[in-house]
Parts: structure tokens; sequence; C-alpha cells
């Protein structure tokens, strides 16, 4: 049976907050690409493990975030113990934005570059209040939206990587 071998992938957490001394990381969404397809694997709550993300990652030479710089590896780190750039190459696709004059959130330069997003009032403030409602109240649906709205910043991830290679 062929097992697909995946090489690249974009990665996007969702957090309790914005500082990782404080807060808990929810969701690490990944979108794997190579030879044979794709996938994506999300991670959640007590999901988010070292073992987890390594065992997802296995295989990825690649991974392309936006702002993962500055937020998403430094709080992996933090919270897991874990340096994805030991073991990654990772390209921060926002300074690929900022070297062609696009600047601010992932939202922001998505519309500028007429990236559709279906799920266009959920930010990372609403992330964090739906993950609250979650697990306050068991509120499913609050959880649906929210891994929802990961998985579009995952895929939108791919996307914005493919017309920044075709700007150039």
């Amino acid at each position: 049976m062929f097992k697909p071998v995946f090489h690249s992938a974009y990665l996007d957490i969702e957090t309790t907050g914005l500082n990782p001394s404080c807060s808990e990381i929810t969701v690490v969404g990944i979108y794997l690409e190579g030879l044979g397809g794709s996938k994506i694997v999300q991670l959640i709550d007590e999901g988010v493990t070292c073992n987890n993300l390594i065992s997802v990652l296995r295989g990825v030479r690649r991974i392309y975030t936006y702002n993962g710089s500055r937020f998403d590896l430094p709080f992996i780190r933090k919270k897991l113990g874990l340096n994805l750039e030991d073991f990654l190459e990772h390209c921060d696709l926002m300074y690929l934005c900022w070297e062609r004059k696009l600047y601010g959130g992932l939202k922001v330069v998505e519309r500028k570059l007429k990236i559709e997003r279906r799920l266009k009032d959920i930010d990372g403030k609403m992330a964090i209040i739906l993950w609250e409602k979650y697990k306050r109240f068991k509120d499913f649906h609050s959880l649906k939206l929210l891994l929802e709205y990961n998985r579009e910043d995952v895929c939108n991830l791919r996307i914005l990587r493919e017309k920044l290679e075709k700007s150039f």
C-alpha cells in the first residue's frame, strides 16, 4: 500500500492569549502536502503534545507560517519544549509579504490578494471566545467553528505561498 510522503507543512496555532507564560495552546493546525496528496491534521487541547506534533511532522522538511517566527514557533517552544527550527526549515510568509509591500495580519493580506475566506467574522480574539465557550459549556458548535477557522488559516497559507511565488 502506498503511503503518502509529506515534505511541506503549513502551521498555525490557536491559543488562550498572546503570552505563553500565562496562556495555553488550544489547537495546532497543520496542512501537510507532498507526494501522494495532502491532508490536514488538527491537534486539540490535551492532544497538543510534543510527541504528537513530532509524529505529525515526521518526514516534513519545510514548515510555513505567517508571523510564526514571532508567535507560533516561540509559543510552541515555550509550551511544549520543542524548537521546530532544530529539525525543519522554516519560512515565515509574513516577511515575504513585507518584501512585496504587503503589510498587516494574515486576514489583511488575504483581502489584498483576494484570497477567499468563508469565516469572515472570526479572528484571533473570537477564536479565544469560541474556545472558552467550548470548554465552559461543552459548546461543540463553538469548537467546530474554531477548527474550521484554523483550517482556513492553514489552507490559506498554502494559497498565499503560491501567490507569492507567482509574483516573482
